[in-house]
């Protein structure tokens, strides 16, 4: 039994359940490709404070990511659930990716097991669309000698300087002409940035998505497939349907996703972060048809990843390492940029609270002492 605080500024006593084994998968889903977005582990004994550069704890990082291709589970690298654009510098990013990709050949072909983002964020002065491309243009590279796909990230400095939607097709079909290999678009909404609003060169959603649209449909010989990250399951569904034939909807809807996963989404997901072994589970439910087990796996995730993606949803990152040390996955609640304070000890005690419901502590007495540690220094000593 551990005291909780709530949301009332209360205090409630909560009684953890029994451990649950999910059992290793014998490979990855059959019915569907999904994506891990994994974290990065800070060094707990590094100046991760705000505005200082990255220092990563290497070992723990790879270590996570051999976790989630244990579970049958592609890893999605240097993404926003890295913290790209909120701590995670270029120096750092660029080794993560060439770090993630020799560790993924341990397990197979890094192209297929591996896909990282490519993006801006070096270049923030980047004051022309062709300083654009040439930065985006340079991560790339990075990738493509690594031997990861690539996953073409929402760019700040686009989305200021675009003036229309023939900017955005510009700069993107001249990436698409440089990728050596199909490349994953990912959309990201602007409840996870808003420095992406207006992005493909219209705040109206409809208009938005048919330059996106139009775009797909002119290199769908170059796209694999898009990550849509907008929290819409209904526009999402719609854009599934219009997308050319060959070219896969990734949802990472992280409200929504067991519908969408259902209905033929396949996913890229933040929260297959901290849901791996459950989520596993439930794909492999989900392959023989089984669509009960598969739901009652995970429906408890569901009120987890919505409390973890609460507004403001950029901050989502810290109920994940959360439950990655409480896991033990890694030995500190401890983050680049010091982001670990960006959510109230009430927020993560109810992210404490929803995993336990959910299954997904492994060593309920390692989860419990570490968040009677947590809670003593947040003053809740009870």
């Amino acid at each position: 039994m551990i005291t909780l605080p709530t949301a009332d500024g209360n205090l409630s006593s909560y009684t953890l359940r029994a451990p649950v084994t999910w059992p290793r998968p014998d490979g990855p889903p059959r019915s569907r490709i999904a994506y891990a977005a994994a974290h990065v582990v800070a060094d707990p004994l590094a100046e991760n404070t705000p505005g200082a550069p990255a220092a990563v704890d290497w070992d723990a990082t790879l270590r996570f990511r051999r976790h989630l291709w244990s579970y049958g589970f592609r890893v999605a690298d240097a993404m926003d659930t890295a913290q790209r654009g909120m701590g995670l510098d270029w120096p750092a990013t660029r080794e993560l990716i060439r770090r993630s990709a020799a560790e993924a050949r341990a397990f197979g072909d890094p192209s297929a097991l591996l896909a990282c983002g490519a993006g801006t964020d070096h270049a923030p002065g980047a004051a022309t669309l062709d300083e654009v491309v040439s930065a985006y243009t340079e991560q790339m590279e990075v990738i493509q000698s690594a031997g990861a796909t690539v996953i073409i990230m929402a760019s700040r400095r686009l989305a200021a300087l675009a003036e229309d939607p023939a900017d955005y097709h510009l700069v993107y079909g001249r990436l698409l002409g440089r990728a050596d290999r199909p490349v994953i678009l990912h959309w990201l909404g602007e409840m996870f940035d808003p420095a992406l609003t207006g992005y493909w060169g219209s705040a109206d959603l409809e208009k938005a998505t048919g330059t996106f649209l139009d775009l797909v449909h002119r290199h769908a010989d170059k796209v694999d497939g898009v990550k849509v990250s907008l929290l819409d399951a209904g526009h999402e569904t719609r854009l599934r349907a219009a997308l050319p034939p060959g070219v896969k909807l990734y949802t990472g809807d992280d409200f929504n996703y067991p519908d969408l996963i259902a209905s033929g989404s396949h996913a890229l997901l933040g929260i297959f972060d901290a849901i791996a072994p459950a989520a596993a589970t439930a794909l492999q439910a989900l392959d023989v048809g089984d669509t009960v087990r598969y739901t009652q796996i995970l429906r408890p995730t569901v009120a987890l990843s919505r409390k973890i993606f609460e507004s403001p949803t950029y901050h989502y990152k810290t109920g994940l390492v959360l439950l990655s040390w409480l896991a033990g996955h890694q030995d500190a609640f401890a983050m680049v940029n010091g982001a670990q304070s960006a959510r109230s000890v009430v927020h993560l005690a109810e992210v404490f609270r929803l995993a336990d419901q959910a299954g997904l502590l492994p060593d309920p007495d390692l989860a419990e002492a570490r968040m009677r540690a947590l809670l003593t220094v947040a003053g809740v000593t009870r």
